[in-house]
């Protein structure tokens, strides 16, 4: 299963806090040892201030009661420095609290600082604070305090880039409170500031696409949405050209959104063009299972990387089963086209099942007029009905 893990690929385009949910997942997996991951934890928490968390993490990994003393300094320096950006922030987090304050705020910047200024005297710096608050709440794990104050932030800040970094730090906040509704709005927004001509270099606009399309799977792959959404943003012209020069290991997410998606499928010839391309830079069973079915019409192949999916890069998969019945269906579909009677045993072979499961899933997909075929119990074949084209 870790052969096809691609954690240390995506890791360095997430947030550090981003990487915990990966981990635990990987710990219920029980893919890498404990140990390995408790010290993958406690590496990225070093770098946070979520020193309570480390603590307690070190205390499970060496089993002791004891913390090294440098772990107690770092403590005492989070609180010291947390209760000076609070009473930095403490004026304009007063106002923001009042309701009444709150509605003298328009839609003009200009306005609401000059506003500001007169009236509470809150100056940029305790904007600024404000801004430091909230990203230190943020490393602290405190992540609803923190989208609340990003987005008052971002109401009152007029500085582009400053803007765009809160916009950054909400959406990941939202993402890790699971608050999939709010995190599409802020991914969108997201995508709208990087794709704006205004951006800065085209370099950075590469770079920013691809942090996009990281952050952007904890949303597709648990926000309901049929999962078209990935196609919609992966599938784009500006998009698949940052994943085929930087990023080829995200095919394998927009592979799994085609083969779940049948709606798609005019888009599909045109991106197995793409896994056909990247081969040499990229693959793991999901991409190879398409390379197999539509493009070396190798069935043995492709049920090969189905069983590899299904035993262990496929436990990893929340849509594991999604996936193999619409792969299943592909396979069927590509080997019925080039046959006209096919010997059940043989077709349930390629489909990786047994003869019985095999019968009743075929005869469910003619019910449901997914194939236009019929099945001779006597012979024990399926006999494609031919498909005259209307003149």
């Amino acid at each position: 299963m870790a052969t096809y893990d691609l954690t240390p690929r995506i890791a360095p385009n997430l947030d550090r806090h981003l990487v915990f949910p990966l981990l635990e997942f990987l710990q219920e997996q029980q893919m890498y040892p404990d140990e390995e991951i408790l010290k993958a934890k406690i590496e990225l928490l070093n770098k946070t201030n979520m020193v309570d968390y480390a603590m307690d993490i070190h205390k499970s990994l060496y089993r002791t009661e004891d913390v090294p003393q440098d772990m107690i300094e770092r403590r005492v320096e989070v609180v010291a420095r947390l209760k000076s950006l609070e009473e930095s922030a403490a004026p304009l987090v007063a106002f923001l609290q009042n309701p009444s304050a709150v509605q003298e705020l328009r839609a003009d910047k200009q306005y609401n600082l000059q506003m500001l200024n007169d009236r509470y005297q809150i100056g940029p710096d305790q904007i600024e604070a404000l801004y430091q608050y909230a990203k230190f709440q943020f490393e602290c794990g405190n992540y609803s305090g923190a989208a609340d104050y990003l987005y008052q932030y971002r109401a009152l800040c007029t500085n582009s880039e400053r803007s765009l970094s809160a916009l950054w730090g909400k959406l990941a906040a939202e993402v890790l409170m699971q608050n999939w509704v709010v995190a599409v709005e802020e991914l969108n927004r997201l995508k709208e500031i990087i794709d704006s001509k205004s951006f800065s270099s085209p370099l950075n606009q590469v770079q920013s696409r691809i942090w996009l399309m990281h952050w952007s799977l904890f949303i597709f792959f648990n926000h309901d949405n049929d999962k078209t959404q990935i196609i919609d943003l992966f599938n784009q012209d500006k998009y698949l050209n940052a994943i085929q020069t930087s990023a080829p290991h995200l095919l394998r997410y927009l592979a799994t959104a085609f083969i779940i998606n049948k709606r798609r499928r005019s888009q599909f010839k045109d991106f197995i063009r793409v896994i056909q391309q990247e081969q040499h830079s990229y693959k793991d069973p999901i991409t190879e299972f398409l390379a197999c079915v539509f493009v070396n019409y190798d069935f043995d192949g492709a049920q090969k990387k189905m069983k590899q999916v299904e035993d262990g890069n496929g436990s990893t998969m929340p849509l594991r089963d999604e996936f193999l019945k619409n792969a299943r269906l592909f396979i069927l579909e590509t080997y019925c086209r080039i046959h006209q009677r096919i010997d059940m045993g043989v077709l349930a072979g390629k489909l990786n099942m047994d003869y019985e499961d095999a019968e009743r899933w075929i005869v469910k997909r003619i019910r449901n007029s997914e194939l236009d075929a019929k099945i001779d119990t006597e012979t024990g074949t399926v006999i494609m009905e031919p498909n005259h084209p209307n003149v």
